[in-house]
């Protein structure tokens, strides 16, 4: 698992937006020791959908899964996908030595080479779909994703004790991005 080119977006103007239910007016005057306090209740309380603030702060990234992963992390609603790696488009031209985890037993990957080989030679769309369907999940693709906080804090609940050691990963980048210990991991 790997994640790069990490943007955060409107932090403060959500944080500062999680107390106009108590607002007659609103001031433009940044946030303050109260705001980060109140925001942190909100987005620890259990029910109520206090925590809705969260969906106003932004967060693009790229990440580099296994197919095992993506295919979890699409359950996500609220993650968005801007763009990514494609099999149906490359899979014969990827350099198979760097695409797979560490778990994918090296014998595949010397069958996913033949595979490979063959389907470049002949072009046939029957070497094309052996190769293809053939791909193990442990196979790594990136993709630029955008979500937001609000969905970020779900991923941390669900998947931070996860058995694949992706997610494990993951919520660590989770806990690293601004606010994490008062607004995404409880």
């Amino acid at each position: 698992m790997k994640i790069s080119n990490v943007n955060v977006y409107d932090i403060e103007n959500a944080i500062k937006a999680s107390g106009y239910p108590m607002e007659t007016e609103i001031c433009d005057n940044g946030i303050g020791d109260n705001d980060i306090i109140r925001a942190t209740k909100l987005a620890n309380a259990n029910s109520g959908g206090h925590n809705q603030f969260l969906s106003g702060i932004l967060v693009s990234f790229d990440l580099t899964f296994s197919n095992k992963a993506w295919v979890e992390l699409e359950r996500y609603r609220f993650i968005t996908f801007v763009s990514s790696q494609s099999t149906m488009h490359r899979i014969a031209q990827f350099d198979l030595s760097k695409s797979y985890n560490q778990y994918v037993d090296n014998r595949i990957i010397n069958i996913m080479q033949e595979l490979k080989d063959k389907y470049n030679k002949t072009h046939d769309k029957e070497d094309y779909l052996r190769l293809l369907y053939s791909n193990p999940s442990g196979f790594e693709l990136t993709a630029r994703l955008t979500t937001n906080y609000r969905c970020l804090r779900n991923v941390y609940e669900q998947r931070k004790k996860h058995r694949l050691p992706e997610w494990i990963d993951f919520c660590k980048w989770i806990e690293t991005l601004p606010y994490a210990k008062e607004l995404l991991v409880n």
